[in-house]
């Protein structure tokens, strides 16, 4: 189990984490969201003794990480899948780690066969993909085959396939008793693999329960109902009927009622007593994204603006612009375009060559020497 208390950790003036705590239990896959600059990663990595707290402590099945006897075979974790040597095979940089946690090298064929690289084992990291660096980080997690892992961003650059796969990896590993933490930002893969989720903002703890009950906290669960598009009089009645049972109804942008403060069965009932037809009456349960954004929409610290310039619409420049190719002259052959019809200023940076008789650097031609009369060439003495 991992468990922090009040941990802190300040750069100078700015503090990166503030007073957090919590546990992370086995058994579970417990997801660890927050906006970019919350303090995940610096979190993750004072749990795995990286960076010193200011205050408080982060231990792992009791004991600080740095205090762990042979540490790689109890935790393992993917914090950075680049930070590899790029004229390692895959198999020599997982023996390398292998021989320092005394690890047999056996270990390293049977990871690399799990992750899915024994076919390029040989091959250098440097020529591997995004995907295949984040199977080979996940393969030196597993090395020591721990009871801790800690995954950041494990899915970032997997094909669905390998997204399917760490999924199905991090529910196994949980299953087995194992304490499993992710942190990452695809809350929709989040919702399919998670069983619990701590959730920070700006260094500070904003939540820390189930998905289930994260999603009923943080969001506002509703009926939505529709009757016959050309009954207003059905619409009319069913909303009367359904404020005076204490519902709240708001009108959808497609015509939907939007049903709050009543259970489904109440509703249908009411319609029955009514006597109105329903084209349809279903549940409406927010997803994790929607709650996620609900949350943490005030601790947000990078939003973007508006474009000024979206929407507007440029027209197509000629393929040398208006003046044309400057070493041949040539005009774009796109309707439209061709010689300006009126001299205009140059763009900056263009050279173009003054008139004849105006440049101020060429050397002035030389007066005809008294003794040669005008028309005649004086040619050189023969040296002979």
């Amino acid at each position: 189990m991992i468990e922090a208390v009040g941990l802190t950790k300040r750069y100078g003036a700015k503090t990166a984490v503030d007073d957090l705590s919590f546990q992370v239990r086995p058994g579970l896959v417990t997801g660890f969201l927050g906006p970019n600059g919350s303090g995940k990663s610096t979190t993750m990595r004072m749990i795995l003794g990286l960076d010193r707290p200011t205050a408080g402590h982060v231990t792992i099945g009791g004991h600080p990480y740095r205090s762990l006897p042979n540490a790689p075979r109890q935790v393992g974790a993917l914090l950075d899948a680049k930070a590899v040597h790029g004229g390692r095979t895959a198999r020599t940089h997982l023996l390398s780690l292998a021989q320092l946690a005394g690890i047999p090298a056996r270990r390293v064929d049977e990871v690399l066969g799990v992750v899915g690289l024994q076919d390029v084992a040989k091959r250098r990291s440097s020529g591997f993909s995004l995907g295949m660096g984040q199977r080979l980080g996940i393969a030196a997690a597993l090395l020591g085959d721990p009871q801790v892992l800690l995954f950041d961003e494990p899915v970032n650059g997997l094909d669905p396939e390998g997204i399917h796969w760490v999924r199905n990896l991090m529910k196994t590993l949980a299953a087995e008793g194992r304490t499993v933490f992710v942190s990452s930002h695809l809350m929709s893969e989040m919702a399919l693999t998670a069983d619990h989720l701590i959730v920070i903002g700006r260094g500070r703890l904003l939540s820390d329960m189930s998905v289930t009950d994260f999603i009923s906290a943080n969001s506002a669960d509703f009926a939505r109902v529709r009757v016959p598009e050309n009954s207003p009089e059905e619409r009319e009645k069913l909303t009367s009927s359904l404020i005076e049972a204490g519902g709240s109804v708001l009108s959808e942008p497609d015509g939907a009622l939007r049903v709050t403060g009543l259970p489904l069965p109440r509703i249908s009932d009411l319609a029955h007593a009514a006597d109105v037809r329903l084209w349809e009456l279903s549940p409406h349960r927010a997803s994790l994204e929607e709650a996620y954004m609900r949350m943490t929409q005030g601790v947000v610290d990078y939003r973007s603006t508006d474009d000024a310039k979206a929407g507007l619409v440029e027209l197509p420049e000629a393929p040398y612009g208006p003046y044309g190719d400057p070493l041949t002259g040539h005009y774009g052959a796109e309707p439209g375009y061709g010689p300006p019809e009126q001299a205009q200023a140059p763009q900056q940076n263009w050279y173009v060559p003054p008139p004849p008789g105006e440049n101020p650097y060429a050397k002035p031609a030389p007066e005809p020497s008294p003794a040669t009369p005008a028309g005649e060439q004086k040619t050189s003495e023969d040296p002979r």
